[in-house]
């Protein structure tokens, strides 16, 4: 099985402490051994997951930072990301695994839905809550995730009551489950498959709402 090497973390806490182009140039030699180690792992983590899913495949994120628009300039990020996007229409939804000493954890949902995407999804919320909230109290769900994540209005959202019982559903704007792993954990030579199984134990969540958002309120399929 791929496993995340020692010297991938150890390059990614050295580049925490010298987080400048000098040094990163001296050192890139190691940057690509730790880059190919990532690549390599997340390629073997694409195949497991095409036994459960049906994604487009593993994107390693470069690790150059855009800083146009941050304070903070420093020019590279201290972790190793890999985005994996659900293919066809059918499938909505995304996963994201983050490397990084101190920091490592396997994510995924809907980071920033567009409105008419949110708007059905509150609309499902006002009349199929229990559904959803049977998925966010199974054993699973609460074995790997604990609680549903995000950031949420202060009140409900303009056209929704602000007494409807599942108003803390509805002032949700964004829908996120992770499951964070110790730098033992990550290192260890079933980080693969934990990561697998961990992503396994998202279907439920994303085939609630894969089916909302592509059909319409009456059922009906919009794809």
């Amino acid at each position: 099985m791929a496993t995340i090497s020692k010297d991938t973390f150890q390059f990614l806490k050295d580049i925490r402490k010298n987080n400048n182009r000098e040094w990163f140039t001296e050192n890139k030699p190691k940057y690509l051994l730790a880059q190919d180690n990532t690549k390599t792992f997340a390629a073997e983590l694409a195949e497991l997951m095409a036994g459960h899913d049906n994604i487009e495949g593993a994107k390693v994120f470069r690790i150059y930072r855009d800083v146009r628009f941050s304070k903070d300039k420093t020019p590279y990020k201290t972790n190793m990301g890999v985005g994996f996007a659900r293919a066809t229409d059918a499938l909505r939804g995304g996963m994201y695994l983050n490397i990084e000493p101190g920091n490592t954890f396997a994510g995924g949902g809907f980071w920033n839905p567009n409105g008419p995407d949110l708007k059905r999804i509150r609309n499902e919320f006002t009349v199929n809550a229990g559904e959803f909230r049977d998925i966010l109290a199974s054993d699973e769900f609460v074995k790997y995730f604990g609680v549903l994540k995000g950031e949420s209005l202060k009140t409900a959202p303009r056209g929704f009551a602000k007494d409807h019982p599942d108003v803390d559903l509805l002032r949700m704007k964004q829908f996120l489950i992770g499951r964070d792993f110790t730098d033992k954990e990550a290192l260890s030579k079933d980080f693969v498959s934990q990561v697998n199984d961990t992503f396994r134990a998202m279907r439920p969540f994303f085939n609630f709402m894969s089916d909302v958002l592509t059909t319409n309120e009456n059922g009906e399929s919009l794809i």
